[in-house]
This record gives C-alpha cells, structure tokens and sequence, in this order.
C-alpha cells in the first residue's frame, strides 16, 4: 500500500527561515544531518563574504529593486544581503514583504547604488522593464545612474528565490557594492551593469 505524501510546508521571510527550512526538507527525506551540513557550509561561505565587507569603509546606499510597475522594493532576505555585502539597504525591511515606494522616493534618498532584480525575470527582460523608469527626465539626475552604479540581475535565478542560491546572490552583491575587493565571476552571466 501507498504511504500519504508528506506535506512540508515552507515560507521564509528571512535569511533564518531559509537555513531552517532547508534542514526541515532533509529531516523530512530523512538526512537530517545532509541539511545541517548543507546549512553550515552556505552560512560558512556568507560569514566568508560578510566579514571581509565588514570591514570596507564604504558602505553605499543601496535601492534594490523587486518590481519596476509599480515600483517595489526588495524586502525578505534582501535587506539582509545588502547588509552583509557591505550596503545600506534603503527600501524594504527584512523579514518583511516587499513594499511599493513611489519614484519621487527615490529621487529623495537618491542612492549610491540601483539594482533591479524583479521577482522572476532574467536579465535580458529586466533590461527592457527598467528602459521604462530610464525614460523618466529625472532618472538621469540620480546619483547612480549619474556615476554608473546601476544594475540589473537575474532575479528569477537568484535574489527571489529562498535557496542555496542566495549564498551566490550575496557574491553579486559583494562584486557590485565593492568590485575592487570582491571577485566571484558572476558578472555578464548573472548581473549587468547598465
């Protein structure tokens, strides 16, 4: 006879909700002791990426963001992975949902850095969605943009899913915020500059 599937559900907020319920998912499949591992090995890896930006005295101010219209700003886990790639999240609170943020906001806090990864898009699509906020007269007077320091990821690949892959998410955002100390090779296949 047929064993029930065993329901596991999971809906991370934060970067803890996903280190937790990646071991839950192997205590589920009955290696518990594969997900404890799995866990430390991508924890080991972000303390890694997140002491050495630690130590960097700049800290950009950084807009990630999740959707273009209406604009929304990365939240979850994102604030959490600025924060450990050396930046000041702007917009977006962790462990929160991501909230919508008017482009006069934007103007005002005026960031260092943009970063467009929408919630399941690739690069190539992101590109063409934030064509539309670059047709606006005042995008060109934003810091960011003005000093080059603007950005499009994959989204769909990496920042908006609650994965392993997030550890690489926290690489891109290192090689962004502060490309003359942090080299993973993610450029021109996982993030552009625009």
């Amino acid at each position: 006879s047929e064993s029930p599937p065993l329901l596991v559900v999971l809906a991370p907020s934060r970067l803890a909700d996903v280190w937790s319920d990646m071991e839950r998912v192997a205590a589920a499949l009955g290696v518990p002791e594969r997900g404890r591992e799995l866990v430390a090995k991508l924890k080991a890896r972000m303390v890694t990426v997140a002491q050495k930006a630690g130590s960097l005295a700049e800290r950009p101010t950084v807009a990630c963001i999740e959707w273009t219209e209406p604009l929304m700003a990365a939240a979850n886990w994102m604030p959490e992975l600025v924060e450990m790639g050396g930046g000041q999240n702007l917009f977006g609170n962790a462990g929160e949902r991501s909230p919508r943020f008017g482009f006069d906001e934007l103007l005002g806090a005026d960031p260092d850095v943009i970063l467009a990864a929408p919630c399941g898009l690739g690069i190539e699509r992101t590109l063409d969605e934030l064509r539309q906020l670059a047709g606006r007269s005042e995008w060109a007077s934003l810091r960011a943009v003005r000093e080059r320091r603007t950005f499009v990821a994959d989204g769909s690949q990496f920042f908006n899913r609650p994965g392993p892959r997030l550890v690489e998410s926290l690489e891109i955002l290192g090689e962004i915020l502060h490309p003359q100390v942090f080299h993973f090779g993610h450029e021109g296949s996982a993030w552009r500059r625009v």
